[in-house]
């Protein structure tokens, strides 16, 4: 459960949400949970069943260095894309049986959850990793 029901309302990226939202975890798979709260982030992947255009196969990212350069929709994060899957890195803030209370989801209300992985600081962040169409401002 996030506050957003228009994608107008959804933050650009998790990084920029400050709401606080519920993953709910269906019954059969609560199991599933046990020692999540030993976790201080997630990696969320969930389905963008509401993208309303997906034969896009460019986009005009906004909202940081390089901003409205066209770039193909693999090299950017936009949410109008041929396939709906996104990945979200987000803070654990609260285990309560099966919902689980977090800070950093930038979709819709009722978003459909596809997996939780624990976030890794190891495996998961590359320190020197690069956009280079972010940083050069062009093609």
């Amino acid at each position: 459960m996030t506050p957003y029901t228009e994608m107008s309302e959804c933050p650009r990226h998790g990084n920029y949400a400050e709401a606080l939202c519920t993953i709910e975890v269906f019954r059969e798979y609560a199991k599933g949970l046990e020692k999540i709260d030993t976790c201080s982030h997630l990696v969320v992947l969930y389905w963008m069943n509401r993208g309303n255009r997906r034969r896009l196969r460019e986009s005009m990212p906004q909202g940081h260095p390089g901003a409205g350069n066209r770039v193909g929709v693999f090299a950017c994060r936009s949410p109008n894309r041929p396939n709906p899957v996104a990945i979200i890195a987000a803070e654990l803030l609260q285990r309560q049986g099966r919902f689980l209370r977090v800070r950093g989801l930038d979709c819709l209300d009722r978003t459909p959850l596809i997996d939780l992985k624990g976030y890794h600081p190891d495996i998961d962040h590359f320190p020197g990793a690069t956009i280079g169409w972010m940083n050069s401002g062009g093609e």
